[in-house]
């Protein structure tokens, strides 16, 4: 895929960096010495960790030269380094006590074997902290697959539903860590975002979920055409509530896993 787009992507940062709070808020961690913030984004994300844990160093790592970009002219005090979650590993003597990933690992494959691998790397007594979006099913994403397979856009885009790793259920994500955590808490929200017309919701899923899409069709004319058919419809799958506003269900699933302070 091409880079990540800071400014879009920032364009609904209130409401992305919700979910990046109330994750944050249930890690039970005191003050933690090492704190990395995996799929930094921006660094909206990473500010919550400073802000927290202002004793702790805190390392912002991201596979996106454009997002570390913006995160370090937001937080030049932090050390950010380019990096791709699905081969990172902590550097010997300095295991983190806080990994945290707030709307990342949806895009690393392989969660049976990436978070046990992940939790691994904490320090003793650290925790592992995650959200991910669990929308695949939801119209907006479900609309992305529809369109792409229409003929004006099937052969550009391929099977581009594979870009994104589908998640695990619930359980799955409990049976994985359970036996490894000293406590496994985990939890599934489904958030209703006001937004003001289809287009912004069309807005929302550019800086993201559309990415693999777009990217692939080769023309700005192509692009247009797709945006179009997609934003109309969503305008019909995302209908106008009484306040004229629509509603954005927009389901995630959130865990945080404690590490026994002993082997």
């Amino acid at each position: 895929m091409r880079d990540w787009n800071p400014a879009l992507y920032r364009r609904f940062e209130d409401e992305r960096t919700r979910p990046a709070a109330e994750l944050l808020a249930r890690v039970p961690l005191q003050a933690p010495a090492r704190v990395v913030d995996l799929g930094c984004g921006p660094g909206n994300s990473t500010e919550l960790l400073v802000r927290r844990f202002a004793g702790a160093e805190v390392t912002g790592l991201d596979s996106s030269a454009s997002m570390l970009e913006s995160a370090r002219e937001r937080l030049p005090a932090v050390h950010f380094v380019e990096a791709d979650i699905a081969g990172w590993a902590a550097a010997e003597g300095a295991a983190p006590d806080l990994l945290y990933a707030n709307a990342a690992l949806q895009w690393v494959p392989d969660h049976a074997r990436l978070l046990p691998r992940l939790f691994a790397q904490l320090a003793p007594g650290g925790v592992l902290a995650v959200q991910m979006p669990d929308n695949l099913q939801q119209p907006s994403h479900r609309l992305m697959r529809e369109v792409a397979a229409e003929p004006a856009w099937r052969v550009a885009i391929g099977d581009a539903s594979r870009v994104r790793t589908p998640l695990l259920g619930v359980a799955d994500y409990y049976d994985l860590l359970a036996p490894l955590a000293a406590e496994v808490d985990i939890w599934h929200t489904v958030y209703q975002h006001r937004m003001n017309s289809a287009e912004a919701i069309v807005d929302w899923l550019r800086a993201t979920g559309l990415r693999p899409f777009l990217d692939r069709l080769p023309t700005a004319a192509q692009q247009a055409g797709f945006v179009a058919e997609y934003t109309r419809r969503i305008d019909a799958a995302y209908p106008p509530r009484s306040d004229g506003r629509r509603l954005l269900a927009f389901p995630r699933l959130f865990l945080v896993a404690h590490k026994p302070p002993h082997p």
